[in-house]
Parts: C-alpha cells; sequence; structure tokens
C-alpha cells in the first residue's frame, strides 16, 4: 500500500498518552476512518431499527421467529466455515480487561481462549481503549512484562505453544468514541475504533503466528446487525491484504431478540463465524427492557434466583447448542464470575462446588466450552469438559435433536417459581452503586462480595430496580418497591460504604455521582437504552 495521506479523523479531548503514536499512525486512521464512512451510516439505520422494534414489543408483548427468513432455517444444506485449529478446541474460556497484568495472567492461564475485553469488562477511556491496544500488540510480539508496585511481584508470558488463543471484543453498536471525530465533528463508533486499530496492526501479525483475527460480538440484536459485521470483515480483509476468511467471529447471544434468531445470524456470518455463547446477566437485562411494560408474567424475580435452570433460560441455552451443532458452530457456555477468597475456605468450597454444578451441567448438555472470571477456576472448568470431551476437541457431532424449542419458551419468565425479595433490592443497589463508582474510576471488571462483576451486571441491577418500581412489586416482609424505598436504601448504603471504607477514601472516589447516577437510570421514568451512555458523559479520560 502507497503511504496514506493524514487521516480526516481528529483525536479531541484527549491527553497524550505514551506511546500512543504506535497505535494511532496515520495508515491506521485512515483505515478507521475508512470503516467509519463506509459503515456508520448503515449502524445507524440499525439502531433506528432496534427503537422500532422495541415499540413493536412494547405493543404486542411477544416475540417470535421471522417468518421471512424461514427458508435459512429450513434448509439443512449451509454450514459455517470450518474451524481454525487455534479455535477448535474452546473448552475453557477466561474473560477480562486488557490491562498489563491481565493480559499476561489471562495468556498464562491455562485456559484454551482468553476473551480480551474492550467492552463490558473495560470502562471506556481513552487509555484504556489505547493502551489495550498497546498491550495487545506488545502480547504477541513477546515485549510485554509487569512488575507490581505493591506487591514487587514480576509477570512474563509462558512458551507461545502455552499461551491462549485471544478472541478480542469490540465495543457494541450503541456506543460511540467521543475522542475521534470526523471533519463534521461526528465520533466514531467504538466498535469500529476498537475491531479497526486491532485488526489493522494484528491480523497479519497473527496468522504469522498460526491463528488469526479472531472477535466476539457483543450485544447484536438481528441478523440484519451480524450482516452488518459480515460486511466490515470483507472490507477489512480486502483492504488490509489478508485472505477471506481470515476472520472469525463468535456472537454473543445476550438479547432476547437475538435468541429468535441465531440460525439467521450464523448464516449471515457463515464465512467468518466460529460460534455462539450464552451470555446471562447481558440476556436477562434484555428481556427486562424490551418487556418492562408487558406486566406481571414478565417480572423477573433476584438476578441470583435466575439461574441457568430455570425454564426459559434452559429453552435458550439448548436451542443454542442445537443451533451451532446442526451448523458446524461452537456452543460456549456463560459465566462462572465467582472470585475465589483467599481468607475464607468454606466460602471458596461452596462456591467451587455450585461452579463444578454448573460447568458439569454445560458439558453433559453439549456446550464445547464455558467460561470462568478467574485463573483458579480454570481447572474446576477443565474438568468438567475433560470428563465429557476426553481427547476430542469439541462434540459438534452431538447434534441435540431431541431439543424442541418453541417460540413462546424463550419469554416464559412466569414459569420460574421466585419472586423479587427485599434483600435482592437491597443487592441490586449495593452491586450497582459499587460497580459504577469502579467504572468512573476507569474500572470495567470489579470483585464485588466475591463475584467478578462487569457492566452487564449493573444492567441488570439497575433494570431489575426500575421493574418492580413499576410493576409495583410487593416483597415478603410486606413493603412495596418505590421510588422512596430505592433512595431510602441507596442512602443506607452510602453511608454503609463510607464507614467501610473511611472518610478519606470515600472523598477520594465517585461514590455520590456514582449513587446519583443509578437512582437516575433506576427511577427515570423514560428507561434508558445502555447505562453505559449517561455513565460515559461522566467518565473522565
Amino acid at each position: 500500500m502507497s503511504a496514506p495521506a493524514p487521516s480526516p479523523l481528529a483525536i479531541v479531548d484527549a491527553e497524550p498518552l505514551p506511546r500512543q503514536d504506535e497505535v494511532l499512525t496515520d495508515a491506521a486512521l485512515a483505515f478507521v476512518y475508512e470503516l467509519h464512512r463506509r459503515f456508520t451510516p448503515r449502524r445507524d439505520e440499525l439502531l433506528a431499527r432496534r427503537a422500532e422494534r422495541r415499540a413493536e414489543i412494547a405493543r404486542t408483548s411477544t416475540l417470535d421467529f421471522l417468518p421471512e427468513t424461514a427458508a435459512i432455517r429450513a434448509d439443512d444444506s449451509w454450514k459455517v466455515a470450518p474451524s481454525p485449529a487455534a479455535l477448535n478446541d474452546r473448552r475453557v474460556e477466561i474473560t477480562g480487561p486488557t490491562d498489563r497484568k491481565m493480559t499476561i495472567n489471562a495468556l498464562n492461564s491455562g485456559a484454551r481462549i482468553w476473551l480480551a475485553d474492550f467492552e463490558d469488562a473495560s470502562a471506556p477511556t481513552w487509555e484504556n481503549v489505547v493502551l489495550g491496544q498497546v498491550n495487545m500488540a506488545d502480547a504477541y510480539t513477546r515485549n510485554i512484562d509487569f512488575t507490581d508496585e505493591r506487591t514487587g511481584k514480576s509477570y512474563a508470558l509462558r512458551p507461545n505453544e502455552e499461551l491462549a488463543t485471544v478472541v478480542m471484543r469490540p465495543r457494541g453498536w450503541h456506543l460511540d468514541e467521543r475522542h475521534l471525530v470526523d471533519a463534521d465533528g461526528r465520533a466514531v463508533p467504538g466498535a469500529l475504533v476498537d475491531f479497526g486499530l486491532y485488526f489493522f496492526h494484528n491480523a497479519q501479525r497473527l496468522l504469522d503466528l498460526g491463528k488469526g483475527p479472531y472477535f466476539y460480538l457483543p450485544k447484536t440484536e438481528s441478523h440484519l446487525e451480524a450482516r452488518l459485521w459480515n460486511e466490515v470483515f470483507v472490507f477489512a480483509q480486502d483492504h488490509v491484504g489478508v485472505p477471506q476468511g481470515s476472520v472469525r467471529a463468535t456472537v454473543l447471544i445476550e438479547t432476547i431478540t437475538a435468541a429468535y434468531e441465531m440460525e439467521e445470524i450464523l448464516y449471515e456470518l457463515r464465512d467468518h463465524a466460529s460460534g455462539l455463547n450464552a451470555g446471562r446477566w447481558d440476556y436477562l437485562f434484555s428481556i427486562v427492557k424490551n418487556f418492562r411494560d408487558g406486566g406481571q408474567k414478565f417480572v423477573l424475580p433476584d438476578r441470583n434466583a435466575v439461574t441457568m435452570t430455570a425454564p426459559f433460560m434452559r429453552a435458550y441455552t439448548e436451542l443454542l447448542v442445537r443451533t451451532c451443532h446442526k451448523r458446524g458452530a461452537h456452543a460456549i457456555g456463560g459465566m462462572a464470575a465467582f472470585i475465589p477468597s483467599r481468607r475464607d475456605e468454606e466460602v471458596n468450597k461452596v462456591a467451587f462446588e455450585k461452579v463444578k454444578a454448573d460447568k458439569d451441567r454445560e458439558a453433559n448438555d453439549g456446550f464445547d466450552g464455558s467460561w470462568v472470571a478467574h485463573p483458579d477456576l480454570v481447572p474446576i472448568a477443565m474438568a468438567s469438559f475433560d470428563a465429557v470431551l476426553g481427547d476430542r476437541p469439541n462434540q459438534k457431532d452431538r447434534l441435540r435433536e431431541d431439543v424442541d424449542v418453541k417460540a413462546a419458551d424463550l419469554i416464559a419468565v412466569d414459569s420460574l417459581d421466585a419472586k423479587p425479595t427485599y434483600p435482592g433490592l437491597v443487592n441490586a443497589v449495593q452491586v450497582g452503586i459499587r460497580y459504577i463508582e469502579a467504572w468512573l474510576r476507569g474500572l470495567g471488571a470489579v470483585a464485588i462480595f466475591n463475584l467478578m462483576e462487569d457492566a452487564a451486571t449493573a444492567e441488570i441491577s439497575r433494570s431489575q430496580i426500575w421493574q418492580w418500581i413499576n410493576a409495583g412489586v410487593e416483597f415478603e416482609n410486606g413493603e412495596k418497591a418505590t421510588p422512596e424505598l430505592a433512595r431510602e436504601v441507596a442512602a443506607e448504603e452510602l453511608a454503609a460504604v463510607r464507614a467501610e471504607i473511611g472518610e478519606e477514601a470515600f472523598a477520594a472516589g465517585h461514590w455520590q455521582q456514582a449513587h446519583d447516577l443509578l437512582l437516575q437510570v433506576a427511577l427515570d421514568e423514560d428507561y434508558a437504552d445502555f447505562l453505559t451512555l449517561p455513565a460515559y458523559e461522566r467518565l473522565k479520560g
């Protein structure tokens, strides 16, 4: 390629970062601009379509498989592209942000895959966006190490053959990158910034390593959004000069509308598809968001009462396995979010038993792999899948033709015999405030009450508060869910945090801001589509 002209994109309101020039080269920014010019208009149309579909659900309180794509579902002849060797065995995947320490620990964790997360586990400060890209490039060139200033402990990569394969997750279609704008002052979608910078710098480098540019696609709501990603992949591969089919994408089925279009999503991405993943918290958040005016039958109980054995969740996961294996794709299970306690072995024992039961169930249901949030959970999940897979890399040959999920099964929320509780409200407020405060400090993955929480956690927390209040839920203690009760619980939590961490640490944090933002998105009559949109306006850096 000839040397590109300076990019028409401008970096705005951002302090210079060390080594940013390695990432934000003229050629890389020209590529991102070209992605923006070609694909942002269609992205905008698809976001508008989301709003139209949500309005339709509000009118009908139902969803169904699409009649206009019935032929795709009925055609048994098509399959997704064969899996590359580096993605054939995905029995355990670890997730986490792309800071330097996590990059080394995740690659060294013993998991087969690392989901390198620029999305829900990463607050999108400019520093996280740019230096995350630096860390990825450093990892692939083995120029990465890290010494913890607090403990003095040093971290370095193991030999290449022992490292996890990276599957990178860019931001969802709805988020813009305010620090990168075109000549009209229009921000570039964060998805195109994350994907574009990563692909431009690393696609050929990864192919040279015997791997490739592999991606997780978040927050997808329809097969038309998957089609847009496919168009991005086709253009990007031609532009950078790597073979078509180098890209592989795993789509998170974490919205209720996408659950009705799994086959169509794989079909649109079939030359680039690797699999589908069952993402629990965002999926529940999506049910609340879409059916928030559907009445009592759509009211979810406490989030921890909605296990993957709930009938409507089981319908979703079993349909996902059947769909993937029918089309030759990997089915990847959900998250084990537990964080081991260094002080309480009894907590660990109980949690490890739950993780094992969850991973045993997934492996026996036909999943080809699953997620964990901590390296200590890798051996537990590995044992569950080893017991079922043995030496086989996956179980895509297990077609699960016994599964027969009807449209109504996926939204049978009232099939779950559990109700919202007052402790559930308290937990939603506690976790919501604590997570948002950390996010406003630039942390996207946060350990709270021995669970690794990310943005999906905050979304389900605030959504449940909103839903319970608007549905007039009465708790087991006789109290009714009201804005006043939510404010009272939030004030108590703020006081508890102040007492817990001390006045100085409290003042140095963003606690009042987090409290106010949670109440805003939980109590406003107009339900915000994504908490991260108003939160991003308050995020410094």
